[in-house]
């Protein structure tokens, strides 16, 4: 997120009428200055003077109007005072990072046991060893300044370096690329040096330091650009993402011989440069170790080619101490445990997703936009749009799936699959008997034994395989269903896990049937694996009858009945379906045809929408505006439903209501007639990042590495120290987790989002928020939903998808999150992208119908950046769900419709929620009423000096001007 030129235009637009009255006083005073000229001497002089000063009285008062009324909420979330980080927070942090990485890094590749390392001295490749990936940009952005570097991981483990190779890297150039949110487009070049610049004399002496080399490989990403899926359009010149700012993207050749990439090839392969790196260092060195430092997946199936690469890690951003661990590991000292977040494909190009990524746009929306001129400009003249054509076939989904029919050969296609990793040990897993209650709940106990030689941790994973028919409701063949890990088990000991789900859990989405999840009779194979594809053993949970989790029937979760809300999403759009083996396969993953970018549907736009269309007759005007005797923190801890809220809120006046809705930028504003204090937000999911106060935490790694540790008690730590510096800097909010998924690996968001698997990202995501919880701070899980490309964003990126993809995948994180927050207020962040024909910042149907009534959310919902894009509308996100609008300057995130009784209806519905959510929060643990901030007492303390300066000035002038004028007197007199 940023504040762009939209925002400054709004500001001014806000504004323009103080401007113009001070430009009208600026013309009067030359005016003024210019007729004095015929008065005589004392009176011109006294009268320019009374000029000047009516002039600065009328700015100072221009300005305090300014200042304390629509510039008011802006300046109060810029200018809050913070507070700073304590010690104790800030070393709890690194020791959490340094611990997620000592779990989440993946060894993936360990050849005749050449790990951990017997030699502590090393050679290490590759550019990125000097400047490695700490984490991404934009509200993920990690501050790396006081960050462990990869080298000094290594260093800090006892490892003596090559620092000739080091040095020659940080000599050739010091600073990674820029890409993500910037303003002069993205620069993708991988800056590695060629081969043929490292002398003999230098290959010499690395080999006579050590037989030992590491390699490192990075790949970045970064919020408003996703990964391109074709080097050669960027190397051309021709590659382009309309409909976003962040144009121009380029790529400069490491050597002027041979160009790194080639047509048909992409940004998650070995550029020319590091392939040619690559041979050289297998060719001079016996034991290789690969380290992959990046958090989307990338194309490794080479480490295979070269008998001389011993082992290989996979490493996403590390943030501030992450890079520590790798060094532990590599010695030995720490036993890897992590496992794999999502499937690594040989061939990205093969993935079903592949042709439905990047940009996309509608080639008949000019003539569907004319009256939405303002919105046609904001988005570069584009519509964007985006076919999740797997349906629900993501990541290991469809590999384990394609498998099961045959349509694939498994080996070819997955390197490692989901939930993979060894370990410097070996354990044994045994499956004790499926166990059943009344309530539907099954029990399975796994007893895991470390049968190797060193202390370790091992993951339990539990799939289920339901029972499909051939053109029935689409099903996986292997589905997540229940994680767990074990403690440190010394050699020969064991641990026994319990885990638990509820056969509701395997039910599916059929929307096309019933309209509601199903859970069909027949055998439910429930496997024990340590991956997805791995089977250990395996039992049968038999469903004697068809459960249809109707209106007679829902599901014991949910408050109202799941039932078909979002067809509207699914558009007229081939998805791919199981039935006979995949036969669709061809015709549903291809990319769009030229009727495929004509849009079958209106595009809901700012231009295209009235809100008073949709007032209803029967809505009453509420009271506003009332002098009731209670204030917010009154309500501190009631229910949602408590009858004292009624007359809070008929306390609040349209301003009120208005203000509270439209600045949510990074705060919720003050409101003093129910005694609302003011409170601050922050970015970001990777730690305090809050570009708004100048407020920067420690760097958390990314919630990939978080992921990869599949330990529910560090992902409960991660939460908990991220909002312990919240709270040192006076944060009640926090602007995360993410929990979109992981659809494509060149997702530009990969870093800021836990995994291809809806589950795992689950468990992940619930007991982060349970740490934020435990602080008093509110999370505002983001992004709500279906924000998995970055490609025109905000180009009314027309996102088309099934119902059963949504429920089955994309929301099972949210909605685990809303529904064992244990009664914690929550907030919710929405979306830039449409869902389907709509805004998902007004989307009823999820924001309403789902969120709320399915699932029983309490709290507000904030929409993503409100940058004045001109396809936002503020009226439209309130009477479809959202109730702030992450805004900070105003504009069009201010209602428009403000008599209406539908429109003060919905906006105190809002204002409830986003109260009932703040009141509940640290913001009241020390609550202070009728506290001025500071930049106001030093505004009001301003104006009293310049009031005494102008009073004084002006008492000066006038004694000047009556002696003088007496001094006139007397000397015409005398001279008479």
């Amino acid at each position: 997120m940023e504040i762009a030129w939209e925002d400054v235009i709004s500001v001014i637009t806000q504004i323009k009428g103080y401007l113009v009255f001070i430009g009208v006083m600026l013309v009067a005073l030359v005016v003024a200055l210019v007729a004095v000229k015929k008065l005589e001497k004392p009176l011109k002089g006294f009268v320019r003077l009374q000029s000047v000063f009516a002039f600065l009285l009328v700015l100072v008062v221009t300005v305090n109007a300014i200042c304390l009324g629509p510039m008011h909420n802006t300046i109060n979330g810029a200018m809050a005072k913070m507070g700073t980080l304590t010690e104790e927070s800030v070393a709890n942090s690194r020791d959490v990072i340094e611990r997620v990485a000592e779990e989440g890094i993946v060894m993936v590749k360990n050849e005749d046991g050449a790990l951990p390392l017997e030699t502590r001295s090393l050679n290490v490749f590759g550019w990125s060893s000097a400047n490695p990936v700490y984490g991404g940009s934009g509200s993920g952005t990690v501050d790396a300044s006081t960050a462990v570097s990869l080298l000094d991981g290594l260093e800090n483990a006892g490892f003596s370096l090559n620092t000739e190779l080091s040095d020659m890297y940080t000599e050739y150039r010091s600073e990674r690329p820029v890409i993500g949110i910037n303003q002069e487009g993205q620069d993708w070049t991988l800056p590695e040096i060629p081969a043929e610049d490292y002398s003999e004399e230098m290959l010499a002496n690395a080999q006579e330091f050590s037989n030992t080399a590491l390699v490192v490989i990075s790949r970045a990403g970064g919020e408003g650009s996703d990964l391109p899926h074709d080097m050669g359009a960027v190397m051309d010149g021709s590659w382009n993402e309309p409909g976003t700012k962040y144009l121009n993207a380029k790529y400069d050749n490491t050597s002027e011989e041979y160009a790194d990439f080639e047509d048909g090839q992409h940004y998650l392969e070995p550029s020319q440069t590091e392939q040619r790196m690559i041979d050289m260092v297998c060719s001079r060195f016996e034991d290789v170790v690969v380290v992959y430092n990046g958090s989307n997946t990338f194309e490794l199936d080479w480490l295979d080619d070269y008998e001389q690469i011993k082992g290989a890690f996979l490493i996403p951003g590390a943030g501030a101490t992450g890079f520590n661990a790798l060094g532990k590991i590599l010695t030995g000292e720490v036993n890897p445990s992590g496992k794999t977040a999502d499937t690594w494909v040989r061939d990205l190009t093969q993935t079903p997703y592949f042709h439905n990524i990047g940009s996309m746009t509608y080639t008949n929306v000019q003539d569907m936009l004319d009256a939405a001129k303002a919105e046609w400009e904001a988005a570069d003249g584009v519509a964007g749009f985006v076919r999740y054509v797997e349906n629900i076939y993501t990541g290991y989904r469809f590999y384990e799936t394609a498998d099961a029919e045959g349509f694939l050969n498994y080996e070819e296609a997955v390197l490692y699959p989901f939930g993979y990793g060894l370990s410097y040990t070996e354990f044994e897993q045994s499956m004790g008997d499926i166990t059943t209650d009344r309530d539907g709940n099954l029990t399975v106990e796994v007893t895991v034994t470390n049968t190797g030689n060193s202390a370790g941790k091992d993951v339990v994973e539990l799939y289920y395989t339901p029972p499909y028919t051939n053109g029935g409701i689409e099903k996986a063949s292997v589905n997540l269903i229940a994680l767990d890990k074990t403690q440190m088990l010394d050699p020969g000991a064991s641990e026994a896990l319990t885990l638990t789900w509820n056969q509701e859990d395997m039910a599916s989405y059929d929307t096309y049937g019933n309209g509601c999840y199903v859970l069909e009779r027949g055998d439910y194979a429930i496997s024990l694996r340590t991956d997805s594809h791995t089977v250990v053993s395996e039992q049968n949970y038999n469903v004697a009858e068809t459960i249809i989790y109707d209106e007679s029937n829902p599901r014991t979760d949910d408050v109202t009945v799941a039932t078909n809300q979002m067809q509207s999403a699914e558009g007229d759009v081939e998805y791919l379906s199981r039935a006979d083996g995949f036969a669709n396969y061809a015709s549903a993953t291809a990319g769009p045809t030229d009727a495929d970018r004509e849009a079958k549907a209106e595009i809901l736009a700012n231009g295209t929408y009235d809100p008073t269309e949709y007032n209803k007759e029967e809505d009453v005007m509420p009271t506003t505006g009332a002098d009731n005797e209670i204030e917010l923190f009154d309500l501190r801890d009631a229910d949602y439903d408590d009858e004292r809220w009624e007359q809070l809120l008929d306390n609040l006046s349209i301003d009120d209501m208005v203000n509270l809705i439209g600045y949510g930028g990074f705060q919720t504003v003050e409101v003093t007639s129910v005694g609302k204090v003011a409170t601050q937000d922050t970015d970001g999911p990777a730690g305090i990042n809050s570009f708004f106060t100048g407020s920067y935490g420690t760097g958390y790694c990314s919630e990939s590495l978080i992921a990869q540790t599949w330990n529910e008690e560090l992902a409960h730590e991660v939460g908990l120290g991220i909002t312990n510096e919240a709270v040192d800097f006076g944060f009640a909010g926090w602007y995360g987790p993410a929990m979109n998924l992981h659809r494509s690996a060149f997702g530009g968001r990969n870093f800021e989002y836990y995994s291809e698997d809806g589950v795992l990202s689950a468990v992940m995501a619930v007991n982060t928020i349970q740490g934020a919880y435990e602080n008093g701070v509110y999370p505002y899980l983001k992004h709500f939903g279906f924000n998995e490309q970055e490609t025109n964003r905000n180009a009314m990126l027309n996102t088309w998808l099934t119902e059963q993809s949504a429920r089955e995948n994309y929301l099972k994180p949210f909605e685990a999150c809303v529904k064992n927050n244990d009664g914690e207020a929550l907030a919710v962040m929405s979306v830039f992208n449409y869902i389907g024909n709509e805004w998902g910042g007004g989307y009823a149907p999820l924001l309403n119908n789902i969120l709320r009534d399915e699932w029983g959310f309490q709290g507000m919902v904030l929409t993503d950046y409100f940058g004045n894009y001109g396809y936002m509308d503020a009226d439209r996100a309130i009477r479809g769900g959202s109730d702030c609008m992450l805004g900070t300057t105003g504009g069009e995130a201010l209602i428009t419709d403000q008599k209406s009784a539908t429109s003060v209806l919905a906006m105190r519905q809002a204002n409830k929620n986003i109260m009932y959510t703040v009141v509940n929060s640290v913001a009241y643990e020390d609550y202070t009423p009728g506290t001025i901030p500071v930049w106001m007492q030093i505004f009001y303390g301003v104006d009293a000096a310049l009031a005494v300066i102008l009073i004084a000035l002006e008492v000066i002038v006038i004694r000047n001007y009556i002696r003088k004028k007496n001094s006139k007197i007397t000397v015409e007199t005398v001279e008479e």
